[in-house]
C-alpha cells in the first residue's frame, strides 16, 4: 500500500489554515512522508531516520550565520527528510535566503506557513492518517471491520472526519476505491435482508460498496460507475429488483426448510400437517432511501451530506404515508419500498430538522389557505379530492399517468379535477397555482402523519 505524500498532506484541512506556500522543491512533493514531526533543535538532522515532514519556528536557526544556516538544510538533505516547514512571523519575519537557496541545490521541499497553527494539531491529524494508511492492508476481522465502517460512515454523517486524505485512507483499508469518475451515494436501509439486498445491487451494478451495521438497519455509500447515467435511478432499479431477486431465494429456502421439516412429521402427524406448513405466506419488509449523487472525488463533506439526506429519507418514508403507490420494478415484493431524497424533496423541506409548534402552525395556515374548501368539502363528503389534487400535480399534470397512479378511469379523473377546480376557484395546471397547491397537498399530509 503506497504511503501518504507530502503533496497529499499539505493538502490537509489542519495544514491549509496555515497558508503554506512551496517556495521550492515542487517536482518532489510526491514523496511519501512516514512521519511528521516538529522540532526546534538546530542540530535535529542526526536524530531523523528519514522519510519525516519537519515543522518549524526557525528558532535554532535565529542569530546563525549563512554558512550555519546551509549546514542545517544540507544535513536534513542527507537524513532524507521529505520536506520542512517553516512557520513565519514570530523566530523568523521572512524566509533566510540561505535556507530557500540550498534547498533548491538539495531538491528539498521547502514550505512556508505564513498563518499560525499549533504544530501539535498538524501532528495530529498527519499523523493519524499515515497510521491508518499502514494498516490498510491489514486483514480485519468481519466484527471488527464492521466497527471500523460504522465509525467512518458515522464520522461522515456526523461531520466530524478529520480530512480528506484521513477518510480516504480508512475507506481504502476498508477496501472501499471508487474511481473518481464514479457517482456516491448515501444509502439508509432497514428491513430483513437490507445487507443482501444491497451487495447483489452493488454486484449488477458493478458499483463499490462500504455498508455497516447501525442501530435499526444499514448505512452504506454506493459508488456507482458513471456509465450508468441516472446514478440515483439507477440505484433505485437496481436495489428494487435486487430485493425481489433476494425474497424469492429466502422463499424458497424457508419453503424447502418447512418441507424437510415437515418430512420428519408427516410419518407421524399425516400429510395435512406437510401442506398447511407449505402453504404459509413468508412476508417481507424492507425500506431503502437513496441521498444525493455527488462525485467520488469530491470533498468528504459531501459523501456526508449524502449519508444524512438518505437517513433523513428514510425516517420520512417510514413515518408519512407516500403521496401515490410506490412504483416498483417487475419482481418486487409488495414490501419493499425504495425512494431517495429526490422523490421525497417537498417532505425534506417542509419539515427542515423536524416539525415544532411554531413550523406546525405556520404549514397549518398554508393548508387552510390553498386548500380550505376541498377540506370542508371532504369533511361533508367522503372523497379523496387532496390526494387526487396532489398526485396529478406530482406528475405534471398529466391524466393519463394520474389516472394508472389512482388506478381510475380517465372519465373519473376529469370529474374530480372539475370538482377540485369548481371548489377552489381556479384551473390548477397554471404555474401561479401549482406550486402553492402542491406544496399544501405535501404539507396537510405531514400534518396528518405527525400529529
Amino acid at each position: 500500500m503506497a504511503a501518504l505524500t507530502l503533496r497529499e498532506i499539505l493538502s490537509f484541512d489542519v495544514l491549509g489554515a496555515a497558508a503554506p506556500e512551496v517556495l521550492c522543491g515542487e517536482q518532489e512533493l510526491d514523496r511519501p512522508v512516514r512521519w511528521v514531526h516538529s522540532s526546534e533543535i538546530y542540530e535535529i538532522g542526526p536524530l531523523l531516520s528519514g522519510g519525516e515532514l519537519l515543522l518549524t519556528t526557525g528558532l535554532g536557526l535565529v542569530g546563525a550565520d549563512a554558512g550555519a544556516r546551509r549546514h542545517y538544510v544540507r544535513e536534513l538533505a542527507e537524513r532524507g527528510v521529505a520536506g520542512v516547514a517553516v512557520e513565519l512571523g514570530r523566530s523568523l519575519a521572512e524566509m533566510p535566503y540561505e535556507l530557500l537557496d540550498e534547498s533548491r541545490r538539495r531538491g528539498l521541499p521547502l514550505v512556508a506557513l505564513r498563518a499560525v497553527v499549533p504544530f501539535i494539531r498538524i501532528a495530529e491529524a498527519a499523523n493519524t492518517a499515515i497510521v491508518t494508511q499502514s494498516l490498510a492492508d491489514r486483514p480485519y476481522p468481519a466484527v471488527d471491520r464492521d466497527g471500523r465502517a460504522a465509525a467512518l460512515l458515522a464520522d461522515l454523517a456526523d461531520g466530524t472526519a478529520r480530512s480528506q486524505p484521513d477518510v480516504l485512507a480508512r475507506a481504502r483499508a476498508l477496501d472501499f476505491r471508487p474511481d473518481r469518475t464514479h457517482r456516491l451515494l448515501g444509502v439508509t436501509a432497514t428491513g430483513a435482508g437490507a445487507a443482501a439486498t444491497l451487495d447483489r445491487a452493488a454486484l449488477a451494478l458493478d458499483a463499490d460498496l462500504l455498508r455497516a451495521p447501525v442501530q435499526g438497519g444499514i448505512a452504506a455509500l454506493l459508488a456507482v460507475p458513471a456509465a450508468t447515467g441516472d446514478a440515483v435511478w439507477a440505484a433505485q432499479t437496481a436495489v428494487a429488483q435486487a430485493a425481489g431477486t433476494q425474497a424469492a431465494i429466502t422463499q424458497a429456502a424457508m419453503t424447502q426448510a418447512a418441507m424437510t421439516a415437515q418430512a420428519a412429521m408427516t410419518a407421524q402427524a399425516g400429510p395435512t400437517a406437510q401442506a398447511a406448513a407449505v402453504d404459509s405466506p413468508v412476508g417481507s419488509s424492507l425500506t431503502l432511501a437513496l441521498g444525493p449523487a455527488c462525485p467520488a472525488d469530491a470533498a468528504w463533506s459531501r459523501w456526508g451530506e449524502s449519508l444524512r439526506e438518505s437517513r433523513t429519507t428514510l425516517g420520512l418514508a417510514l413515518t408519512v404515508p407516500p403521496a401515490e403507490p410506490a412504483r416498483r420494478c417487475p419482481g418486487t415484493p409488495g414490501g419493499v419500498l425504495v425512494t431517495s431524497s429526490r422523490a421525497l424533496a417537498l417532505e425534506r423541506q417542509l419539515t427542515g430538522d423536524g416539525l415544532t409548534p411554531a413550523s406546525r402552525d405556520r404549514l397549518a395556515h398554508l393548508v387552510s389557505r390553498a386548500l380550505g374548501p376541498l377540506l370542508e368539502w371532504e369533511a361533508a363528503h367522503p372523497s379523496d379530492l387532496v390526494r387526487t389534487l396532489e398526485v396529478h400535480l406530482r406528475n405534471g399534470c398529466s391524466p393519463t399517468r394520474t389516472a394508472a397512479l389512482l388506478h381510475v378511469g380517465r372519465q373519473s379523473l376529469y370529474q374530480r379535477l372539475e370538482r377540485v377546480e369548481s371548489l377552489l376557484g381556479l384551473p390548477v395546471a397554471t404555474p401561479e397555482a401549482h406550486a402553492e397547491l402542491l406544496l399544501a397537498c405535501c404539507a396537510h399530509r405531514l400534518l396528518r402523519a405527525t400529529p
